[in-house]
């Protein structure tokens, strides 16, 4: 029996990596702005900055990600609101790649997991420190994990292909995720800037002008839960947050996320998590997630 090798097709490659960064910035930061011959990505992890990209100037609040294209000029400065983002440069030359341009849109899990993984792969290969902004060529650590750089890549390029399906793949009813794009864009945000308060769905519809059943179909074709499952994870998610920070305790978290009470924000972290906020801060889960990546994530998008 005659076997016939096949070579997987490599419609992306990422052939350099120029910069892996995880900044954490004051409230009022500001960077006058480059330009160069690569690519750039920013993800906003925390906060919201006004980013200036060629002749455009927006706010991307936390969640959101946009990609910088090669010769493009671009800017950016803190809102009063102290920013954590992911910087990555980058140099891809597929013709694919002018999907990218542009392009602003909210990272989901699958995402968010691959760029946390970016961000541990680099810390553990490379020796320049992610919080360096004059960094212009990444040193290798001598004893770095073996393929690290390769898992990086292989991170980075399974996060460009993933982006590009979403915004291709024609949706129900014919239209295209990216047509849906401003809609999501805008709820999501809308609703990681308020962790702080007990929303309804009505509300939340009220507020961004958008139909209650058009928004839930939404949100289920994205994210595979509805609105207020979604809000609800980001509360948990800030809460898994704040207990790694270590500066509020249970029940100062607890109101700083708008639940009714300790007890019952008790309950919902335990029904996400598996676990009670105290046996989380005890955990190896938490150990892991301090490094970046999320074992839950890596597990469901891995």
């Amino acid at each position: 029996m005659n076997y016939h090798p096949l070579a997987p097709r490599r419609v992306l490659e990422v052939r350099e990596i120029y910069t892996v960064h995880y900044f954490e910035y004051t409230g009022s930061y500001a960077f006058a702005g480059e330009r160069h011959d690569f690519w750039e990505l920013l993800y906003v992890d925390k906060g919201a900055v006004e980013v200036t990209a060629g002749e455009r100037r927006r706010t991307l609040e936390q969640g959101q990600l946009i990609f910088h294209a090669p010769g493009e000029f671009h800017a950016l400065s803190a809102t009063g609101v102290a920013p954590d983002l992911v910087v990555v440069s980058f140099r891809c030359d597929a013709p694919e790649m002018a999907f990218f341009r542009s392009l602003v849109t909210t990272a989901g899990e699958g995402e968010r997991s691959l760029l946390a993984r970016i961000v541990a792969e680099g810390a553990a290969a490379f020796s320049t420190p992610l919080n360096n902004p004059e960094t212009r060529a990444l040193q290798r650590r001598e004893a770095g994990p073996f393929g690290g750089e390769q898992l990086l890549a292989a991170a980075l390029e399974e996060l460009l292909i993933r982006l590009i399906r979403q915004g291709s793949v024609p949706a129900a009813g014919g239209r295209r995720p990216r047509e849906d794009g401003g809609v999501l864009e805008q709820v999501t945000g809308y609703l990681a800037q308020r962790l702080d308060q007990p929303l309804t769905l009505r509300q939340v519809c009220q507020d961004n002008l958008v139909g209650r059943s058009q928004l839930q179909k939404l949100f289920h074709t994205h994210t595979g839960g509805g609105v207020m499952e979604y809000f609800g994870a980001l509360k948990i998610q800030a809460a898994r947050r704040m207990i790694r920070e270590g500066r509020l305790n249970f029940t100062q978290i607890a109101a700083r996320l708008g639940f009714q009470s300790p007890h019952y924000f008790s309950r919902r972290f335990r029904q996400a998590t598996g676990m009670s906020p105290s046996e989380y801060a005890r955990s190896v889960k938490m150990l892991s997630e301090l490094s970046g990546v999320n074992p839950d994530e890596t597990a469901n998008n891995g």
